[in-house]
């Protein structure tokens, strides 16, 4: 079994999943048998690159086949080995990797209240350059272990995402309520921006999966609560009013939820009290009419003796009495000596 493995190299079967595959052994048996599948490529390192490349198919590891591999032979072994590193290179797409977190507490333009904003999904993963995800990585990233890469790439995805969503945000691009009907170009956006970052090291992100932008719960339910706000206060006219709806509707629930106590009627009646304050005058009220002026006794100017209201010389010295006024017995408007109807109302004129 030793002999077996010895001369033959492939990536193991539990291993098929990984990004990157590195062979435990840095001495590589002369005549080795390599097996490269069809979406691999394997890959000889010395001292930090790339010298010596195997596509898919079987190869054999011999400076006959790949003359480059002369450099690799280890003298002290007899030319018998290779000294050198050998890595095994997917080159299919890997989907469904999970990334998410927090963005950023943005201040929303609209509402002008400060949001929480999260994000949580999938992305692709792939290799763009093998040669250079091994080189720019192997010094400083443990390449064996698969959830090295995936969780560098999905950091840096996170971090172009709070980027663009808060950027897109701010210039009034895309609103905070109903982010999810902007993943479109939010995805164009976060995928360019993470690419320019990923090329250097030979990866890329081909597309995003299912994902999705929301509001931490408490900060939902407070842009939602003024928004329903903004709204009825618009179709009430004012705040008052809407704020005295809002009061009588409260004790309404209170009494239908069977919790109608001495509050409940306290506040039903605070709140009818300030909506018959803010409603305007009925329209079709009929204004009160003035009760009709009574007739004045007239006094004579003589001997200042009172008489009776229809006299017309005193009943003490005769003396003429002066006319005294008329007035509408309807509306009690003043009418002239000779007036036979009222100028305000119509109504007849009494003598």
């Amino acid at each position: 079994m030793a002999w077996f493995e010895r001369e033959f190299i492939a990536v193991p079967e539990d291993r098929k999943n990984q990004l990157v595959y590195k062979w435990p052994d840095v001495n590589i048996r002369r005549y080795s048998r390599a097996i490269v599948n069809a979406d691999e490529i394997a890959l000889f390192v010395k001292s930090g690159q790339v010298v010596a490349a195997m596509g898919p198919g079987r190869h054999r590891i011999d400076a006959d086949e790949l003359p480059v591999l002369g450099a690799l032979v280890d003298t002290l072994t007899g030319n018998n080995f290779y000294r050198a590193e050998l890595y095994f290179v997917s080159t299919r797409e890997f989907p469904g990797i999970k990334f998410g977190g927090r963005l950023a507490d943005i201040a929303d333009p609209v509402s002008e209240q400060v949001v929480t904003l999260r994000v949580f999904g999938e992305f692709a993963l792939s290799v763009r350059d093998p040669a250079e995800l091994v080189t720019s990585l192997a010094g400083t990233t443990d390449l064996s272990v698969p959830a090295t890469v995936e969780s560098w790439s999905s950091d840096l995805l996170l971090k172009a995402m709070k980027v663009a969503v808060t950027q897109g945000i701010s210039r009034g691009d895309w609103p905070v309520l109903g982010l999810s009907g902007q993943l479109e170009p939010i995805e164009a956006a976060v995928v360019r921006q993470t690419n320019l970052t990923l090329y250097e090291y030979g990866l890329r992100i081909p597309r995003l999966g299912n994902f999705d932008i929301t509001l931490a719960p408490e900060d939902a339910d407070r842009i939602k609560r003024l928004a329903k706000d903004v709204t009825y206060i618009r179709l009430a006219g004012d705040f008052q009013r809407y704020a005295a709806g809002e009061l009588a509707l409260g004790a309404g629930q209170g009494f239908a939820h069977g919790h109608g106590g001495g509050d409940g009627f306290l506040g039903a009646a605070l709140g009818l009290n300030a909506i018959q304050q803010q409603a305007p005058s009925n329209p079709w009220q009929r204004q009160a009419i003035p009760a009709a002026a009574q007739p004045v006794p007239p006094v004579c100017t003589g001997c200042g003796t009172d008489n009776p209201a229809n006299a017309r010389f005193c009943m003490n010295c005769g003396d003429p009495l002066a006319a005294r006024p008329r007035h509408c017995t309807e509306c009690g408007a003043d009418l002239t000596a000779m007036a036979k109807f009222c100028g305000n109302c119509g109504t007849a004129a009494t003598s």
